[in-house]
């Protein structure tokens, strides 16, 4: 199974994205779409499976959770917008984390790409693909593409869209 991951798109979808997810399975998108329209023109590419940040509106919100928490091939995915970082995970996660860590944990906000293994929680894999949109801090827009198959997350890819 091949997945596109992004982010903070601040409603806006560059046109490199089609052409880079084409070939995923699912598009996971770890919240800050901006406007629904994001999530229909991935919708277009793959299905999506997306939570909603912190700057999407009712119409994001009733469409997308708070929290994803769902199995892919194996692999206990946890997903969400403000997650922290390895060894400072927000307070409304943190103790749920240390308890049930998934395999995979994905969120955003930070508009910092980060990819990690957090030792601690049974080298759980953290992620995070930055920003995908024209909004914010960051220098570059990057998404993510991996593949996972029978439990194992392989081929992880940092996909730099320009500044």
């Amino acid at each position: 199974m091949k997945i596109g991951l992004i982010s903070d798109t601040h409603d806006y979808l560059d046109p490199q994205i089609a052409d880079y997810f084409k070939e995923c399975d699912e598009i996971w998108h770890a919240g800050d779409f901006g406007k629904i329209n994001i999530a229909e023109e991935l919708e277009k590419i793959a299905p999506v499976i997306g939570v909603y940040g912190n700057i999407d509106g009712h119409d994001i919100r009733k469409k997308y959770p708070l929290h994803q928490r769902f199995k892919r091939e194996g692999v206990d995915v946890w997903m969400t917008h403000i997650g922290g970082i390895p060894g400072r995970y927000c307070l409304p996660i943190r103790d749920e984390i240390e308890k049930n860590p998934p395999d995979l944990f994905i969120c955003g906000h930070s508009h910092i790409l980060k990819i990690a293994r957090d030792q601690s929680l049974n080298k759980m894999l953290f992620m995070n693909p930055g920003a995908a949109g024209k909004q914010g801090f960051h220098v570059y827009r990057t998404v993510i593409r991996f593949s996972i198959n029978k439990g194992t997350i392989t081929d992880v890819e940092v996909i730099n869209l320009g500044k």
